[in-house]
Parts: structure tokens; sequence; C-alpha cells
């Protein structure tokens, strides 16, 4: 397939003639891969809450901080029980925009199912060994359970009593099924001290739930998962995002030795510029919850655009310096 596009386009080079999509991140066993300078590669993640409610907005969250923008809250701001229902909607289309109440419940129980039991079967590189599925659904129940966490990863393998080499063939699975996602730590030389974990995510809040076999109201009762789900679902709404913002961001997390200081997402823009956003639980966070993005303004100086703490309550106002309060909802308003 990818000969015959390649040869097309050769003849004939105009854009967008050709969409070629799949459900894993596949390579070609080849050596040459014919998509150089042919093709252009976009990921295509789960739906926003702006794509399911139909914006179309050219305008970025990125592209407006960095225009310095004034942020806005949607119209209808949900409160805290909002954002996790929203989160455990889901991004996947079906899921989001057909189903509701159990039939949802269900529907991602079910296709979590067959992903760890089928789909992974179809990338998995065949060995002696048949994959085996229990052990794959305790490392993703483990991996759930963690999401949002800078951590070592033997703390979730050996949670899912598997070992380093196992677990990092898992993990290398979940991302190519676009399951998981890596967020780099971020280095700086103005910035010591720093671990160099990744932040790892699964993809969807929805499927942290349905691993988990929680509801809203267990991930409200469950204050370290809840902050998670939360964070979760902010990423979710930004990672679809970097590819259509006009500053062209890249998305790293902070966190120096012992934890003394972390940023949940830093947006790394052109010339060094950063954006550092928190995500908050809380409904009115003050000066505290801010701290961090203190540091990061203070240690960077004028590479230091803005900081946004995104939290469940109504208000936009300012923190400090180049640092403001927004609802979530600001990410779709």
């Amino acid at each position: 397939m990818f000969g015959a596009v390649r040869r097309a386009i050769d003849a004939d080079p105009h854009p967008q003639r050709y969409f070629l999509t799949g459900s894993v991140r596949g390579e070609l066993d080849a050596e040459v891969w014919p998509g150089t300078g042919r093709l252009v590669r976009l990921a295509l993640f789960p739906m926003t809450v702006r794509e399911q409610l139909g914006g179309v907005d050219a305008h970025t969250i990125f592209d407006r901080i960095v225009a310095g923008s004034d942020l806005v809250p949607s119209d209808d701001t949900p409160d805290l029980r909002g954002y996790v229902d929203l989160a455990l909607a889901s991004g996947f289309p079906l899921v989001a925009l057909q189903l509701r109440g159990r039939a949802r419940g269900l529907a991602l129980e079910s296709y979590l199912d067959q992903l760890l039991s089928r789909d992974v079967e179809q990338v998995e590189e065949r060995t002696t060994r048949p994959l085996d599925t229990a052990r794959l659904r305790r490392y993703f129940e483990a991996y759930a359970l963690n999401t949002a966490g800078v951590l070592d990863h033997k703390t979730i393998y050996d949670a899912a009593q598997i070992s380093k080499s196992t677990a990092s063939a898992y993990e290398e699975l979940l991302t190519r099924l676009f399951v998981v996602e890596q967020v780099p730590a971020w280095s700086s030389n103005r910035l010591k001290r720093l671990v160099r974990q990744p932040k790892r995510y699964v993809i969807d809040g929805a499927l942290v739930a349905a691993a988990l076999r929680l509801d809203a109201e267990g991930i409200i009762r469950d204050g370290d998962l809840l902050g998670r789900v939360l964070d979760t679902f902010v990423a979710a709404q930004l990672r679809p995002e970097i590819d259509l913002a006009a500053a062209r961001p890249r998305l790293f997390h902070v966190r120096t030795e012992q934890g003394r200081h972390e940023v949940d997402i830093l947006a790394e823009l052109g010339g060094g510029r950063v954006i550092g956003i928190e995500v908050k639980a809380a409904a009115a966070p003050g000066r505290d919850d801010a701290k961090h993005l203190v540091w990061l303004r203070e240690s960077l100086g004028d590479r230091f655009v803005a900081g946004v703490v995104f939290h469940t309550g109504p208000r936009v106002y300012d923190l400090a310096p180049k640092i403001v309060a927004s609802p979530i909802s600001t990410l779709w308003a």
C-alpha cells in the first residue's frame, strides 16, 4: 500500500489526496521508510470536551495564553462532581456521544477487556510463549492506579508482580495501542536536581475507572485518585491541541528531587519559553497552590510566559504576577 501511495504522490504531489489511518503506532519492517517528505503524521487522540460540544476554534489554549488573552470559563461550568463525570464519560466517540449510564460503563469494560486480550496480540511480536492476559491486566490496573504519577517504573511492575523486562514490553504494547503515554521530564541548565523519570498517563480517564471498577463517587472519596483523574482529564484536553497550536508546544513535567517543587505540566514553546500548568481539585485555590509556579517563574525569568492553576470552581482570578487561577472549563470555552 505504501509503495502505491508513494508512486502516486511522486507522480502528482499536490497535498491532501490521501489519508492513511491505523489504530496502532505501526512502522514498516523495511529499512527505507517511504513516508519521509511525503506524509505528515498526526496522532488521533480521544475527543476533547470542546470537540464533543461541536466547538471548532483555531485558537488553542496555548495560543490564548501566549497572546495574553483573558481566560474565560464556559457558560455551563461544572462543579467537582461534574468534572469527574466528564472525565469518566470518555473521549472515545461512540462511548462519549452515543451511550449513557450503565451502557457506557459496560462498553468501556468490554473495550478494555478486548484491548487487553485481543488487540495486543495483533501488535505483539510473536514469541514461543503466549501472552499472559491476566498479568497484562494486573499491570494495566497498577498503571491506572498511578496515572499522572512521577514514580519509578518498578513501583508499577512490583504492584503487578511481574518482572522489569515484562513490564517494559507491556508498556511498549500499550503505548503502540494509544492507551498509555509518557510525558518526559523537562531539563534546563537553570534548574538543578531535576528528576529524570517520565510522568505516566493512561490516555483516557474513563479507562482508569473501567480498569479499577470505580464510579464517580468512588473516585471522589479517594483524594489521591481524584487528583490523578483530574490531572489525566486536563492532559487529555491539552494533548490533541499540540498539533493545532501556532506556538507548537511540547509537553513535559517538572519535579525536583524529593518532590520539593513540582509542576504538573510544562508546555515548552519556541525559544525556550514555557507555560506552567497546575491542576487542583479545589474550587478556590489560593496563593499556596501557586507556589511551584512562582518558583518556576523566579527561576526562569523572562522565559516564563505564564502560569495557570486549573481548578474546579467558577471564577478566574490572579494569584501572583503572571499566574492566574482559572476553571478547567476554560479549556473548552
